[in-house]
């Protein structure tokens, strides 16, 4: 009962699909077949990923619990049209199809938590929330999702879905260790658990989950005395209650909490190196309703996410924080089911963002409230043909209305053939800090320069269209999708003429920049014998500058990845995955980046049904990037690593 979906309509054949049994026992180990991916971040419902109109990912969780897995990035890193990009310090953020990861949303249950990059610089805090024991599936949203989410899914969606309780206790642990080959350190650890089930049969569920990870720190290879990556630790932690009254109700309440702290040695042109120290805490609470109902489906939810950073550098020098960011969100939503074929969903939303941060304003702090509402059909117009329009409407106090509309068309040539065309339009609007007229920060340019904000700022908008086409056999699968991405109004920091300070460089941000990103993606995967498997993609990515039409900077065009599984006996199965990465442009005056290739090898043994080892090797051929050639690469690999962890289940 906990695990039934209360979200969808009595199904149309050709809207809605079945979801997988409750309860199912897992194949046997040397079969390849899988159970469709069920897909809820593109309509709100569940659909199967074949027939989701959107370009989706599905990574399951089970997959990720199999090999090491960090945060976030590294367990989208491989799907189709991503790149984990850096954004200093040897930090890392989620780019699709091109977009600057500031416009990945990232959400947990389909709720948003906090865009710390809003008002810290390199910030990736976005990325540890949840760890992977907890993960049920990360869908992977790609294109503008405003018409559904508004501001920030300007380049698309990244949803984790948590495991729930069940009927039936359930639960996990698992261990893992990640040793260097060299001696400049930069070890992973970590252990965590997962544990859901009934309280009171039928009626009272409880699912809890808890994870500590730790990173050495990785020294510079060039000046030991530096760190290439932060030392990190990690605490998180969960406690949710299910409770059905009845067939027709569900209401959830969660906490989640987590701390982390970030230590790593900076060197500076100016003065000798110094430390600097990262304390972050993290806080999120839930509640929600659904019902299902005779009429229809319903759901409100009320949740809250809230991050602490404090900062503390050795040498005294001013630092960006401390900053607290709260996100407060009312939302709710119904559907139901009109004339036989469309399936209606509208709801409405009040989101209140709470910004404290020293540079904001003189009173240290600021505010807004976001009010939107927004409307959906799904439209079966015969039985190959199927339409999705929906458009949503946000208000923003400072300059009014932002309209997404968004249009979807997909046609079912066949039970394995699908065609799918699409046209969308996202936006992200101007963060706190960008719009307050007394922000100014004296951190850019290593303390030269002075930025400060602008009122007048209007949001950054993406005009998206696509075109696809999925086949999909007993034994293969593939597929196609063209994209093109017309981004205007891009917020940049602009250098001003003079300076109010002499010997600095003072600079406002401003709605300067266009882009035109536009590419390929391919996906393949193929049951070679009764034991191979081959999946791959490659992504072919056009991305240019239109203000002075030249190739956007950072960005490779041509990306792929490939993994051939063997599953030798039923009790073991190997996995070798290459990631390639092209050379990235730079700049006219600076040398391209060269291309790269990250090969990994995996092999995992099952000694019972609920207990599992794992090991393998990362990057086998021992590729450093910036901490072998600082001058052309901007993050630094550990270098070749060697993995070994434990999962139990039950």
């Amino acid at each position: 009962m906990f695990r039934r979906s209360l979200v969808s309509l009595v199904p149309l054949s050709a809207l809605v699909t079945a979801s997988p049994a409750l309860g199912k026992e897992s194949p046997p180990r040397h079969q390849v077949a899988t159970l469709p991916a069920i897909v809820v971040t593109a309509t709100a419902s569940e659909r199967n990923e074949a027939d989701t109109p959107a370009s989706v990912s599905v990574i399951d969780g089970d997959d990720l619990r199999q090999r090491p897995v960090h945060d976030l990035s590294d367990a989208v890193r491989d799907a189709v049209g991503i790149d984990v990009e850096s954004v200093g310090l040897g930090r890392r953020g989620i780019s699709i199809r091109g977009m600057s990861s500031e416009h990945t949303l990232v959400l947990i249950d389909g709720q948003r938590i906090n865009n710390s990059a809003s008002a810290i610089a390199h910030s990736d805090f976005e990325l540890g929330w949840m760890p992977v024991d907890a993960i049920e599936r990360v869908e992977v949203v790609r294109g503008p999702m405003s018409s559904l989410y508004g501001s920030e899914a300007l380049g698309g969606v990244v949803n984790i879905l948590s495991r729930s309780a069940t009927d039936q206790w359930r639960g996990s642990f698992s261990s893992q260790a990640l040793i260097s080959d060299h001696s400049l350190d930069g070890n992973h650890y970590k252990g965590g658990f997962y544990a859901g089930g009934p309280l009171v049969p039928g009626t009272l569920g409880v699912n809890v989950w808890g994870e500590y990870r730790r990173r050495d720190a990785l020294l510079d290879a060039a000046d030991p005395e530096l760190t290439a990556l932060d030392e990190q630790r990690a605490t998180t932690g969960h406690v949710g209650l299910t409770w059905t009254p009845d067939p027709y109700q569900r209401v959830d309440l969660s906490v989640d909490a987590g701390n982390e702290t970030l230590e790593g040695v900076r060197g500076s042109s100016r003065a000798s190196p110094y430390q600097s120290d990262n304390e972050v805490q993290r806080r999120r609470y839930s509640l929600s309703h659904r019902g299902d109902w005779g009429w229809g489906n319903s759901q409100v939810r009320l949740y809250r996410s809230t991050l602490d950073r404090e900062t503390y550098r050795s040498d005294g020098a001013d630092t960006t924080g401390p900053n607290r960011f709260t996100d407060t969100v009312l939302d709710g939503r119904v559907g139901w089911i009109a004339g036989g074929m469309h399936k209606l969903t509208v709801g409405s939303e009040v989101r209140r963002e709470e910004l404290e941060d020293p540079n904001i304003n003189r009173k240290g702090k600021d505010d807004l409230t976001h009010y939107a509402a927004f409307a959906q059909d799904e439209i079966v117009l015969g039985e190959k043909w199927e339409l999705v329009l929906g458009s949503r409407f946000d208000h923003h106090q400072d300059f009014g209305w932002e309209t997404s509309p968004r249009a979807y068309l997909m046609f079912h040539a066949s039970d394995q053939l699908t065609f799918k065309a699409g046209a969308g339009h996202g936006f992200k609007a101007p963060t706190l800090k960008q719009l307050s007229p007394e922000f100014e920060s004296r951190a850019a340019m290593g303390g030269r320069g002075i930025i400060r904000g602008n009122p007048d700022l209007e949001p950054e908008t993406n005009r998206s269209f696509e075109l696809g086409a999925t086949l999909n056999h007993e034994r293969w699968s593939t597929g196609a999708t063209l994209f093109h991405n017309d981004v205007r109004n891009l917020i940049e920091t602009v250098r001003q003429p003079t300076c109010f300070e002499p010997g600095y460089v003072c600079l406002e941000y401003d709605n300067i920049a266009k882009a035109r990103l536009r590419g390929l993606e391919l996906t393949a995967a193929v049951d070679l014998l009764e034991r191979w498997r081959l999946e791959a993609n490659y992504t072919y990515l056009d991305a240019r500058d239109r203000t002075n039409d030249e190739r956007l900077a950072d960005r490779s065009r041509h990306r792929a990845n490939t993994t051939l599984i063997w599953r030798t006996t039923d009790r073991i199965s190997t996995r070798v995955r290459a990631e390639y990465v092209g050379s990235q442009y730079r700049s006219e005056t600076e040398r391209d980046r060269p291309d790269h290739t990250l090969l990994y090898s995996y092999v995992d043994y099952a000694f019972s049904p609920g207990i599992s080892l794992h090991a393998g090797v990362e990057n086998l051929t021992d590729e450093r990037l910036a901490n072998d050639d600082p001058d052309l690469h901007d993050r630094a690999d550990e270098g070749r690593r060697y993995f070994v962890g434990l999962t139990a289940t039950f």
